[in-house]
């Protein structure tokens, strides 16, 4: 009650109220363990000319250095940039201190991914990425528990730990992730080749974690298929390329899922049931270290509580890269994409809402 007399409150000081907004669906993504050194000034030149850590320096310069840090950064994440910059909002440069922070004390994966997903960090349980049910409710499996978004949440990762951290088992969710095939009933074509490919296409990580291409297209022939409201996309490669000290492919990625996130928004755009109802939430579960520590994360790292988050859609002010001293955490994600779609998540833990991501 007390979460929805909040919502009430929030949207009647903005000036709406939950049928005034424009989204009625909510793509969520996360890109695991980009830095926001790199989404901010683009390719590192120290880690660029560092051959522990590329193997062709000479090509990665021509490929992604310019002397000018907005003219990099828009080389790496052109989507970013050129769109979500104008349309939408960046959260994290703390050049400026604008700061987005992880409230959780464990920055690593698991704790970052439920801090995200449920809203409150919970040291006491989630302290490792061993595969246990997370005994949290997240944001995605609450929605999913209401009348009108039953069925209409889908999920996708590439890495094989989120069946547990969205709890597949409690949840009734089917979350996609790892070596997860399509499911045979009612499959596609293209979804029958990717299950093939990726048996045959294999990547460095085994099934632990596939390539995102597997990911990417497995979640947006479910769009294409069932249209869900809420379409979640976990993207891994950025942080298991960076754990492998590969510097070269570690940009590359970042580059492919700017790509891909262009693709979702662009398929929304062209489609009659999300053009112009539809609101991105892009967001990381950790940050990492700097120089030779940009492999590691973890609490003995020093920068691995520095992440960012951007939000563009129907509702959401165009503020571009956000230049004021502000301090946001990673806790305020869930109850801020609740609050996109006019729904109260009464979840007393979890943050408060951004309120500039809401005219």
């Amino acid at each position: 009650m007390k979460n929805k007399i909040f919502l009430l409150i929030f949207l009647l000081a903005s000036g709406l109220n939950a049928h005034a907004q424009k989204t009625e669906h909510v793509f969520f993504i996360t890109l695991d363990g980009l830095r926001w050194q790199e989404l901010f000034t683009g390719a590192d030149l120290y880690l660029v000319d560092h051959k522990e850590y590329v193997e062709k320096p000479e090509e990665l310069r021509k490929a992604f250095w310019k002397d000018d840090s907005l003219e990099r950064r828009e080389v790496l994440m052109p989507f970013f940039w050129h769109t979500i910059a104008k349309e939408g909002q960046i959260w994290g440069n703390r050049a400026f201190k604008n700061y987005v922070n992880c409230s959780n004390k464990m920055w690593f994966s698991y704790p970052g991914y439920n801090e995200i997903l449920t809203g409150f960090a919970d040291d006491g349980h989630i302290n490792s990425n061993d595969k246990i049910n997370n005994p949290n409710v997240t944001i995605l499996e609450y929605l999913n528990q209401l009348p009108q978004y039953r069925g209409k949440v889908a999920t996708f990762g590439s890495w094989d730990v989120f069946p547990y951290i969205i709890n597949e088992e409690r949840s009734g969710l089917y979350v996609n992730a790892g070596g997860k095939k399509a499911l045979k009933s009612g499959i596609t074509e293209k979804e029958e080749l990717l299950n093939i490919l990726q048996d045959q296409i294999r990547g460095p990580w085994g099934t632990y974690v596939r390539l995102d291409a597997f990911t990417h297209h497995f979640a947006k022939e479910t769009l294409r298929k069932q249209t869900p409201d809420v379409l979640y996309i976990a993207y891994g490669e950025t942080d298991d390329f960076a754990h492998d000290g590969e510097y070269d492919e570690y940009l590359k990625s970042a580059q492919q899922t700017d790509a891909f996130i262009q693709d979702l928004w662009e398929y929304a755009q062209n489609h009659p049931v999300y053009r112009n109802k539809t609101t991105l939430v892009i967001t990381t579960d950790h940050g990492r270290g700097e120089q030779e520590a940009w492999t590691s994360h973890g609490k003995e790292t020093e920068g691995s509580v520095a992440i960012w988050i951007a939000v563009m859609g129907p509702d959401t002010p165009a503020l571009g890269e956000v230049k004021e001293p502000k301090q946001l955490y990673q806790n305020q994600v869930a109850r801020t994409i609740a609050a996109l779609l006019g729904v109260a998540y009464e979840q007393p833990k979890a943050g408060e809402v951004i309120k500039e991501a809401i005219k």
